[in-house]
């Protein structure tokens, strides 16, 4: 069965609620690549210059883990009704927290050249930010398969981040989604990746 877990915290770090069913990460020595570009060049094309997907089948399969994040800007009232559960559409962390994965999990249906995984975990953690009106998404996906789960993790939080818009778009239509970013991937033959500003 898929291990899926989903966290809400506020900035402080206090737990606001939490559903788990998961695997531990695994701890590693991760080296800072955020500024080396790979060497090889682009892998999405042909000899004839056309898109492909590409053929993976020789590749060794690896326990693989992408860690992403995106940032949800709003009204100070609009973040309350967040937090106290008066949206009328119902609870927007949860709702957002089932689209993530069902995203993670239809990532090769909606991103062309992507491949289907079997994906083994999917975390979705909340991080509620009053000072900013905010609220932080982390999306944790792992597979065993013979390419990364980077587009699993960016395809989570940028449609949970869209399903929070959604959810409360009647009383906030100037609601921002930024900063999706991938945090750090491990496996794979291009090794260990961390973003610099999120060590």
């Amino acid at each position: 069965m898929n291990s899926q877990e989903s966290r809400v915290r506020s900035q402080d770090g206090k737990q606001v609620g939490s559903r788990q069913s998961g695997v531990d990460s695994q701890e590693g020595k991760p080296q800072d690549s955020s500024d080396k570009p790979q060497e090889r060049g682009l892998t999405h094309f042909g000899e004839q210059g056309r898109a492909r997907m590409v053929d993976v089948s020789e590749k060794k399969e690896t326990l693989r883990e992408a860690v992403a994040k995106a940032r949800v800007f709003m009204k100070a009232e609009t973040l309350a009704l967040i937090k106290e559960g008066k949206v009328k559409k119902g609870d927007v962390l949860a709702v957002a927290q089932i689209a993530g994965i069902m995203a993670a999990k239809k990532t090769w249906d909606l991103i062309p050249m992507c491949h289907p995984l079997p994906i083994t975990r999917i975390d979705m953690n909340f991080y509620i930010d009053d000072q900013k009106n905010s609220i932080e998404i982390e999306a944790i996906v792992r597979t065993k398969a013979a390419t990364g789960v980077e587009m699993e993790a960016l395809t989570a939080v940028s449609v949970a981040g869209l399903t929070i818009y959604d959810m409360c778009k009647a009383v906030d239509r100037g609601i921002t989604i930024t900063d999706i970013r991938l945090i750090k991937k491990s496996g794979g033959k291009s090794g260990e990746f961390v973003r610099k500003e999120d060590k």
